[in-house]
């Protein structure tokens, strides 16, 4: 007999009964509020006027989430057999029966327990799709047939669903050169979803990539101007973010490997630049480049207002063979050691106390948390840090970060909870997690004496909502 969910109200909150009451009533007063979801990786197209749904059970739960299939995938499963796409778009060998994917998912599934994903997981069988049951080998067939009809009716349709899970703002994040015309038709079709994007120019900072004329090809496109030097080039990233900024954006997104910012001459600029055009471009010049153009973002972040997200410290596509297969994105990406005080002094030497810029940083090397971001966060007024992120997106790697850095950086030098998933209907767990941690650790707190009721209260409300809302500029 398959076994049923356990999901107590009280889920996640110390055992002791003084601090659980407190944490109940914290999350009761949060745990209703709008969800502010201010970076992020979901697909626009999802939410168009001629959106098809999320397709099937596979389709909405396993093949867009690398938090899933990458635990299958450290157990020896294929993912091919998953249904995860090849890069070159052949289907050979790539499992095209999604009864077949949800069998193997449903075999495999208590392979997640005590992982994040089992936690979000959890809450979407239960509290968004309506399944009581654990998914097995015994029952997969079952809820495959009830989530597929249920797909199919008006109630879980994207639109309704955004509603439904009162999301007041949706960020996805979109290429330097992309056209937007998704954000242009959803705003054009009369739905009030709050859908914006955010400005993510990684493919035409990377200078080593093979494909980095032809992305500077399109940014040129895009931009209407002809770049041929490192001038024009500035000139079109600007051009730009000034059209995400007129299309709802409020940030930049910016991934790499370092965090290490400085300044350059224009006529190195101008070499390495031109050089990279034609292919011809050294390791050291990108770590170069990078840190420069890392200095010119928060430039144009001080003169548009843009908010500046730096995530750092992960070696992206570690495994090769999965990458040329599958593409970037499939749960090979790994941490490593990251350097901020140094790394930055730079950059925040020239913009850390302008009023107009706002750093919000991420990290997955948790070892900086107390040593390095809070105190950073705790003296530049530019700062603020970003939430536990990718791997420490859990309970345990919420519940360590706020021990880490509260008593240095505030809380008021936090930026509230991003979610950063491509996987729609995890938003609300997501949510669900930090807003319970949030209450269980400002719980902590009033049943030591820190702070009181009253003072838990207003702070839970501002983690929740008001902090994003104020650090991501959405009013």
């Amino acid at each position: 007999m398959s076994r049923k969910w356990i999901l107590p109200e009280d889920r996640f909150f110390d055992p002791d009964d003084s601090q659980k009451k407190i944490a109940l009533e914290i999350y009761h007063s949060v745990k209703d509020l709008p969800i502010v979801s201010p970076h992020g990786h979901v697909d626009p197209k999802l939410f168009s006027k001629d959106s098809e749904g999320f397709g099937t059970p596979a389709d909405l739960l396993i093949i867009p989430d690398h938090y899933v299939f990458r635990l299958f995938y450290s157990q020896g499963l294929r993912l091919e057999d998953f249904g995860i796409p090849r890069r070159d778009g052949s289907k050979e060998e790539i499992e095209q029966d999604h009864r077949k994917i949800w069998q193997r998912f449903a075999d495999n599934f208590h392979m997640l327990r005590t992982t994040a994903s089992y936690s979000w997981l959890a809450y979407e069988f239960k509290f968004i799709l309506g399944i009581d049951e654990i998914p097995d080998s015994d029952n997969a067939q079952e809820i495959y047939d009830d989530i597929y009809e249920k797909l199919k009716s008006p109630e879980f349709q994207p639109r309704n669903l955004f509603d439904r899970f009162q999301i007041e703002v949706l960020s996805t994040t979109d290429g330097a050169a992309d056209s937007l015309s998704i954000h242009q038709e959803i705003k054009e079709s009369g739905w009030k979803g709050n859908i914006i994007p955010a400005f993510r120019p990684d493919s035409v900072m990377n200078i080593t990539s093979p494909n980095f004329k032809q992305e500077i090809d399109k940014l040129s496109n895009a931009a209407g101007i002809d770049i041929i030097d490192f001038k024009t080039y500035i000139r079109a990233l600007e051009s730009r973010r000034q059209f995400f900024k007129s299309m709802g954006a409020v940030s930049t997104d910016h991934a790499v490997v370092c965090p290490m910012t400085s300044e350059l001459p224009e006529p190195e600029l101008n070499r390495i630049f031109t050089n990279a055009l034609k292919g011809e471009s050294t390791e050291a010049e990108q770590a170069a480049f990078s840190g420069h153009m890392l200095n010119e973002m928060a430039r144009m972040s001080c003169e548009d207002g843009m908010v500046m997200q730096l995530h750092p410290g992960v070696l992206r596509n570690h495994n090769h063979m999965i990458y040329d297969r599958f593409g970037a994105d499939k749960g090979c990406d790994i941490p490593v050691t990251t350097e901020f005080t140094r790394n930055l002094q730079p950059l925040l030497s020239k913009f850390g106390n302008n009023p107009r810029f706002t750093l919000c940083l991420f990290t997955v090397d948790e070892y900086t948390y107390s040593r390095e971001l809070a105190p950073l966060a705790g003296h530049y007024p530019a700062i603020r840090l970003g939430p536990p992120w990718w791997f420490n997106d859990s309970w345990n790697g919420m519940t360590r970060f706020f021990d880490s850095v509260t008593e240095t950086a505030g809380l008021y030098n936090l930026s509230g909870f991003i979610d950063d998933t491509r996987a729609f209907p995890s938003i609300p767990a997501r949510h669900d997690v930090w807003r319970r941690v949030v209450s269980n650790w400002l719980a902590k707190m009033v049943s030591r004496s820190f702070i009181d009721t009253q003072d838990a209260l207003d702070l839970a409300n501002m983690l929740v909502y008001r902090q994003p809302k104020s650090v991501y500029k959405l009013g």
